[in-house]
């Protein structure tokens, strides 16, 4: 039976890092965050990061990935590297995300995250409403990009990573013009899906590129 865990002290409201401190002060000695980065799109992979923080960084520079310019998000990644904290980034394809449904694929590619690590941690604390399907003690967290500072730097790992990916698609596919819109569907995209039709990266089984398929 795992055992009982404070995640949020009430005397640390505002503290993105309290919970990793709070389950570090009851015996967890790694404390991971993972999220991901793509679900939304109409192309290219979903990418997830998982972190583990050192505990004497400056954990208020690390915020939810969405809040951040393209730019800040990078430096960030590089302070990281500066910093030697354990990072993993797991992908999933845009084939395996139409065979499993995008859910199921962010929570495998949060899974090979996790794995990547040199070790897994004691402890994860997961974006969202789920959990990951993997023997590791660990806590769902409702917008945890906002509440845990873990968690908000795996977010920005996962995001720069699945930006860099889909800029070197815009290079191979230049028509769809990725490197503005990272498949996301905005208005561009979903024209050009329609003028054109879809490439080998788009997810087939997501509304707009199966009705253009139809057809």
């Amino acid at each position: 039976m795992p055992k009982a865990i404070t995640l949020w002290p009430a005397s640390s409201a505002g503290d993105t890092f309290a919970i990793e401190r709070s389950l570090i002060s009851q015996g967890y000695t790694t404390v991971a965050g993972t999220d991901e980065a793509g679900r939304g799109p109409l192309a290219g992979p979903v990418v997830a990061a998982c972190v583990i923080l050192p505990p004497h960084c400056n954990y208020q520079q690390f915020q939810d990935s969405k809040k951040l310019s393209a730019n800040a998000r990078k430096e960030l990644v590089q302070q990281l590297v500066a910093l030697d904290a354990r990072v993993g980034v797991g992908i999933v394809s845009p084939a395996e995300i139409d065979r499993i449904n995008i859910l199921q694929a962010s929570l495998l590619a949060m899974k090979k995250a996790v794995e990547k690590l040199s070790a897994l941690p004691d402890f994860l604390l997961v974006d969202g409403k789920f959990t990951v399907p993997m023997p590791v003690e660990q806590k769902a967290l409702i917008k945890g990009d906002s509440r845990s500072a873990s968690i908000s730097a795996a977010s920005i790992v996962a995001k720069v990573t699945r930006d860099a990916i889909m800029e070197e698609y815009h290079l191979e596919y230049p028509q769809y013009n990725f490197a503005r819109h990272k498949g996301y569907p905005t208005a561009e995209h979903r024209r050009v899906i329609r003028e054109i039709g879809p490439c080998p990266i788009h997810r087939l089984s997501f509304k707009p590129v199966r009705e253009c398929l139809e057809k």
